[in-house]
């Protein structure tokens, strides 16, 4: 944890001994004076992006901040393309509330195990984060790159990802609730052990994505691209999936329940799947695979098939009823 008291008495030193008031430096970071003082009294600390501006106006390097600094001498920073390598705060266990993170660059910062509420990380680089075991609520990530990030055992619910770059990303043990993911690339992520429920994906490109052993349900995935996806050992449930793209994806072992497939479903493969009042309605199947599945509640309406597709479903006793196959 952050030594609030050991900041603000830093704070006090290094702004002395460049002579300046408490309001003359309120007035550079355009802030209240009463702001510094809490400081100086360890009544309260800076946030990441002002801490990099208070070390311009103080001329120390922010390692100058960190409580591994020995006293006696203040690091004057070095001139530019000189500079130590940036100091990497542990922000771990913290309790975030409404702190502004946005448009922060190779952001490395550790946040393990923090509660965060209504904080912002908008058109941040946040890739290659690690977030274990925390509470995310009604953040804001819109316009970040938090590509071959690793979220871990962590709750998150009413957050909005929009337009993020999320490619690559490991979900693990986790629990996503109605957050927001329209225009998202999760191209090429994982999600294991996890549950996803009320979420927005809408336009999401979700191709070569990995679901493993998770649950999907009551979510928007209208527009999204799942080519190349595979679904395997999970459930997938009540989603919306129109306008989807549908190419070589694949649902293995899996619990397919309240779901409308529409349009062009090419390359895909079904395979071991439980389907309970699932309708393909106004769809085109080409070259799809269906093998051991469980067709009891499944329908058919306005569909078409080429022939290799309407042959695996015969032979599966797939009630044929609304599937013209092509000659």
């Amino acid at each position: 944890m952050l030594n609030t008291k050991m900041i603000g008495n830093k704070i006090t030193e290094a702004r002395k001994k460049i002579n300046i008031s408490q309001v003359q430096l309120a007035q550079r970071l355009f802030i209240s004076p009463q702001a510094v003082g809490k400081w100086e009294r360890g009544e309260s600390m800076p946030d990441i992006i002002t801490f990099n501006r208070l070390s311009e106006i103080l001329g120390v390097d922010l390692n100058y901040f960190s409580e591994s600094f020995q006293s006696g001498a203040m690091p004057i920073k070095l001139p530019s393309g000189k500079q130590d390598k940036k100091f990497s705060w542990n922000m771990s266990g913290g309790n975030w509330v409404d702190a502004d993170f946005s448009g922060l660059k190779n952001l490395h910062e550790k946040f393990s195990a923090s509660n965060m509420q209504h904080c912002k990380f908008m058109a941040s680089d946040l890739s290659g984060l690690l977030l274990k075991s925390n509470n995310l609520d009604s953040c804001d990530f819109s316009g970040s790159d938090m590509s071959s990030s690793s979220i871990q055992a962590s709750n998150l619910d009413n957050n909005v990802f929009k337009n993020s770059s999320l490619k690559a990303v490991k979900f693990l043990k986790s629990y996503m609730n109605s957050c927001d993911f329209s225009g998202c690339d999760l191209s090429n992520s994982q999600i294991q052990y996890s549950h996803i429920g009320n979420n927005l994906f809408k336009d999401c490109s979700l191709k070569e994505a990995a679901f493993l052993k998770s649950h999907i349900e009551g979510c928007d995935f209208s527009g999204a691209n799942f080519t190349g996806l595979e679904f395997k050992s999970g459930g997938f449930g009540n989603n919306k999936v129109a306008a989807a793209v549908w190419n070589h994806s694949a649902f293995i072992d899996t619990q397919i329940a309240d779901i409308v497939f529409e349009g062009r479903l090419e390359d895909c493969y079904f395979e071991n799947c439980v389907f309970n009042w699932v309708k393909f309605q106004n769809a085109t199947l080409i070259n799809t695979f269906f093998k051991n599945n469980r067709f009891k509640r499944i329908k058919f309406v306005n569909c078409k098939a080429d022939r290799i597709t309407y042959e695996f479903l015969k032979s599966g006793k797939a009630d044929l009823t609304g599937i013209l196959p092509e000659q």
